[in-house]
């Protein structure tokens, strides 16, 4: 019987509150993390001095120079000039799904997934409404491929890349650029044939909420009012509307005569027979209307196109996992004020809510309707974190753009893979050359790094550490190879892919791969076997995120413009993950052998 020291303790219950407040999500999983880091520290369970070590980890480094990679092959228009290829593309929903898939997975292998499913979003969704196919159908597989298309290669995913770090610390060498491909490869191959063959037909069909033209009613919320000659809020200014009349309401237009100004001057005084265009609740209209003065006009006459103007614009965007937005509400971010933004209506999970606008906490996935000047929007919905989900221009870059953003992207990869030099040297500097050829503006480069998930490797790292160290790694290990001798070792492999997908299925990717890692190898050299094919299964099962939204961030991006529910992703996710478990062990055993 193993007895556990106190310093075991300190490290499982550190590890259990920091999955509880992973999967709650009561806080964001960076700060999350950074918690764990400090109970471990302050606890003695690794030096001060050892604290932050893990944010010069080498995979650290990496994966911040691959999300800019990725904006630099973005920046030159090679993805766009696909995506514009492929939006022609003719044919029925499987030949569709095929080559979509097929697309996304080829680029995530190269690419941050998320940033990748981004790009194709805008023109998956143009697609199904010009194919009238429904945008479920499309969404949850192209997010799924997403994942699987990072397992191929060591940049594709950040667990890739923190396995072959956790190699590295063995003594060995670390995994090489393609050395995840005879396995990765062979999954993907057989879950995008299930997905397109079969997968697709099991998501239940959701209203589509992706055209620009029915996502939201209009007339449900906009109303127009009529100031009459005695009204008391003639000569009065828009901004005293709201405190005069004790109504919550958003004046986003005003009519006089000929004259329409869509989000006037909150200082421009009201006169007679002005017509104000307002976004309020039914009884806050009803409100509004009782004051003496005031006329309801009507809203059936209101369309999309009354609210824009060749100053103003409405746009649909979805709210991007980490978005400036997430946990905030339209009041503490004074969308108005600070950034010149109306918002008008919010769709989540396909069902438009009806409660206060500026009180609804903002989640990830949310779809919002806003409305803003023309040339800043595209800026402030950058800066908010959010994607367009109507068309979008296209950035076709030049030729000499798109020749030199693919010959650096290819002698970086080709350096990495014939051992030149090690995939971070590569990576940060082909990342130099973006920035010093323009490809990257030097402001992109540190905007375009996804900040949360540095702060994530950065602390827990050492948190994964702590847990080898105090010897918490050796104790679960020596528990999982009491049962493994009675075992053959590949159930005992079987053992640890399946923990490690569910693991993943509540909490960020990376996180699992570093709370698993450590045990693997503890296993592994119990077993006096390799290490590597219980750290390919790790991998493999760290990029299964199949059974819920929250899981992975592509997931989260496709919730709201596909209208899907919490439990819609395991009717499609669990099989795909039975069949990847299928194929992935006798792959792993003949490329990987114990």
């Amino acid at each position: 019987m193993h007895i556990i020291t106190t310093e075991q303790w300190i490290i499982f219950g550190t590890l259990l509150l920091t999955l509880i407040l992973f999967i709650t999500g009561r806080w964001r999983y960076d700060l999350v993390a950074l918690i764990a880091l400090l109970i471990v520290t302050l606890t003695g369970l690794i030096p001060v001095e050892h604290a932050f070590t893990g944010f010069s980890n080498s995979a650290v480094v990496t994966v911040a120079a691959v999300l800019v990679l990725s904006r630099g092959l973005q920046n030159s228009g090679v993805v766009d000039m696909i995506g514009e290829r492929l939006s022609r593309l003719k044919g029925g929903i499987t030949i569709q799904l095929a080559a979509l898939t097929g697309l996304v997975a080829v680029l995530s292998a190269f690419m941050n997934n998320v940033g990748a499913l981004a790009l194709l979003l805008p023109v998956v969704l143009q697609l199904a409404r010009r194919k009238q196919i429904p945008a479920s159908s499309l969404l949850m597989p192209l997010a799924f491929a997403s994942l699987l298309g990072g397992m191929t290669t060591l940049i594709g995913t950040p667990p890739n890349i923190i396995a072959a770090s956790f190699r590295e610390g063995t003594g060995a060498e670390p995994f090489g650029m393609f050395d995840f491909t005879p396995v990765g490869g062979g999954i993907a191959v057989a879950g995008l044939l299930f997905i397109v063959l079969i997968g697709w037909r099991l998501i239940p069909s959701r209203r589509a909420r992706d055209s620009s033209d029915d996502l939201f009613d209009i007339e449900n919320y906009i109303t127009e009012v009529r100031l009459s000659k005695e009204s008391r809020l003639n000569g009065k200014r828009l901004s005293e509307v709201d405190d005069f009349s004790k109504a919550e309401i958003l004046i986003i237009g005003l009519v006089r005569g000929s004259e329409r100004r869509m989000e006037p001057s909150a200082h421009t005084k009201l006169q007679a027979d002005d017509i104000l265009i307002v976004s309020a609740g039914v009884e806050n209209i009803k409100k509004l209307a009782g004051i003496s003065g005031l006329e309801l006009v009507g809203s059936e006459e209101i369309h999309r196109e009354d609210l824009e103007s060749d100053e103003v614009a409405l746009l649909e965007a979805v709210v991007m996992p980490d978005s400036l937005m997430t946990g905030n509400t339209a009041r503490s971010l004074d969308l108005r004020a600070k950034y010149g933004v109306n918002l008008l209506a919010i769709s989540r999970q396909g069902r438009i809510l009806r409660r206060r606008l500026d009180r609804i906490r903002f989640q990830n996935g949310d779809v919002l309707l806003l409305q803003s000047h023309t040339e800043t929007l595209k800026r402030v919905i950058e800066t908010l974190g959010c994607l367009p989900l109507a068309g979008r221009d296209l950035h076709i870059g030049q030729p000499r753009q798109m020749v030199l953003a693919l010959l650096i992207f290819i002698s970086a990869l080709a350096a990495a893979a014939l051992g030149f030099v090690p995939v971070q040297i590569s990576v940060v500097a082909a990342v130099l050359l973006m920035v010093m050829t323009k490809l990257v503006s030097l402001q992109e480069a540190y905007e375009k790094v996804d900040w949360p998930i540095i702060i994530l490797l950065g602390a827990m790292i050492p948190v994964g550490s702590a847990l080898e160290t105090t010897g918490g790694a050796r104790l679960i290990a020596n528990s999982i190879l009491q049962i493994s001798d009675r075992i053959p070792a590949a159930v005992t492999l079987v053992i640890i892919l399946v923990a490690t997908m569910f693991l993943s299925d509540l909490v960020n990717n990376a996180a699992a791969v570093v709370l698993m890692a450590p045990i693997g190898i503890s296993i592994a050299q119990g077993m006096d076997v390799s290490i590597d094919p219980f750290l390919m299964a790790i991998t493999i099962g760290a990029s299964c995120a199949f059974l819920t939204p929250i899981g992975h961030q592509s997931n989260t991006l496709v919730m709201g413009p596909g209208g899907y529910k919490f439990g819609d992703y395991w009717r499609m996710g669990l099989l795909l993950e039975i069949i990847i478990a299928v194929v992935a062990i006798p792959l792993i055993l003949i490329f990987w052998p114990l």
